[in-house]
């Protein structure tokens, strides 16, 4: 609760756009959130306290960087572990712990925590090179993904038969059966030090079917009572087998014969949770600090059914960005936009997202298809 009266700060590894957004909502709770970034134009750069120009994963710049706080966060999981190990050893509190951040750093160790734990998932090997993929042929259709620093559909590729072999990672990786899916579906649990956990209701993906990233989504998922009570409880598994303090983001599979299946999980706040900002009692980004600041963590239920459409950059622009059809979405009722603060695009960057509130599925539906047909990132 010193939070509210300024008596702590808060170091945020990764200045993105989720750094920017978990900022917005910090002033609420008068938290300064002071960030490290290796770009100096990141979204965080004109919001933070302070911002700090420096690598994320070289650990005597993580390490000066983040001694000056009392308590230390991520935006991203591509940062130094040791760092925060010895953080974490001085007494400067870490959230997400190391620990877990280094596990799920690697989803070759993520694949082998579900197992052992006996969440469900699909079935896998683990590959140290491109060449391992011939002995797992049989496996064919089978997803190849790298394990380490594999991000936003990178890392990640279908190897549908042995011709696609040469397409394989030629690094440590894990190959996964492929799922025959219904849909793609996320939950958001939250947990904070004294073991309070709460989580949001599941939400339905729909992604980019040539670079695997989110494309929209719809709050609440159209899914049984069964699939979403299932869906909470492996959420909520998950996050208290890691034993883990702040947000965790759980994306799993629905099977076509009824079975969930984690894909994998991210300790922070998720591209499937930006729609809370105006759809649920409590935003992703207000649980987020709730969770680490260790107050009472806030009400997750949905206000309003709610639809997310990522704005990416137009494939063949690159440059200074440019929006067009911005004045025809916004005079659509329910639609809030939200801007990353990035200059600068290319092609399926994430250059903002829009949210859209309202009681109608049906009129939901036809307003993202409006929303991706009408509003262009070019240069």
């Amino acid at each position: 609760m010193k939070a509210f009266e300024k008596d702590l700060t808060l170091g945020l590894l990764g200045g993105g756009q989720l750094g920017r957004m978990l900022i917005q909502s910090a002033i609420d709770y008068n938290i300064d959130v002071h960030v490290l970034d290796p770009d100096i134009n990141a979204p965080c750069h004109q919001l933070a306290t302070s911002f700090e120009v420096g690598s994320l994963t070289d650990e005597s710049t993580v390490y000066n960087f983040c001694r000056q706080f009392d308590l230390i966060s991520i935006e991203i999981e591509n940062v130094n572990t040791d760092a925060l190990f010895r953080l974490e050893k001085e007494g400067i509190k870490v959230f997400p712990q190391p620990a877990v951040i280094k596990l799920i750093q690697d989803k070759r160790a993520q694949k082998q925590f579900f197992k052992e734990h006996n969440i469900p998932t699909a079935a896998f090997v683990l590959t140290e090179s491109q060449k391992d993929l011939v002995q797992y042929a049989h496996m064919f259709p089978a997803v190849h993904k790298l394990g380490r620093e594999g991000y936003d559909g990178r890392g990640v590729m279908k190897i549908r038969h042995t011709a696609d072999i040469s397409k394989g990672f030629n690094a440590p990786g894990v190959l996964e059966e492929m799922v025959d899916f219904e849909k793609e579906i996320s939950v958001i649990v939250a947990r904070n030090e004294d073991g309070e956990i709460k989580s949001f209701p599941v939400v339905e993906l729909v992604f980019h079917p040539e670079y695997n990233l989110v494309e929209y989504l719809f709050a609440p998922a159209q899914i049984s009572v069964a699939i979403e009570e299932e869906s909470q409880a492996i959420a909520r598994k998950i996050i208290l087998e890691l034993n883990m303090v702040g947000l965790l983001a759980v994306e799993m599979f629905v099977t076509r014969d009824g079975k969930v299946l984690v894909n994998e999980v991210a300790p922070r706040t998720h591209n499937s949770g930006h729609q809370t900002i105006e759809a649920n009692t409590t935003s992703q980004f207000e649980q987020h600090l709730r969770a680490i600041f260790n107050m009472p963590l806030g009400a997750t239920d949905a206000v309003i059914p709610s639809a997310m459409v990522n704005m990416l950059g137009e494939d063949g622009y690159s440059g200074v960005a440019k929006y067009i059809g911005m004045e025809d979405i916004l005079e659509l009722d329910g639609v809030h936009v939200h801007f990353y603060g990035k200059k600068m695009t290319k092609p399926f960057r994430k250059m903002g997202h829009v949210t859209i509130t309202g009681y109608d599925a049906e009129k939901l539906m036809e307003k993202v298809n409006f929303v991706k047909e009408t509003l262009k990132v070019i240069a």
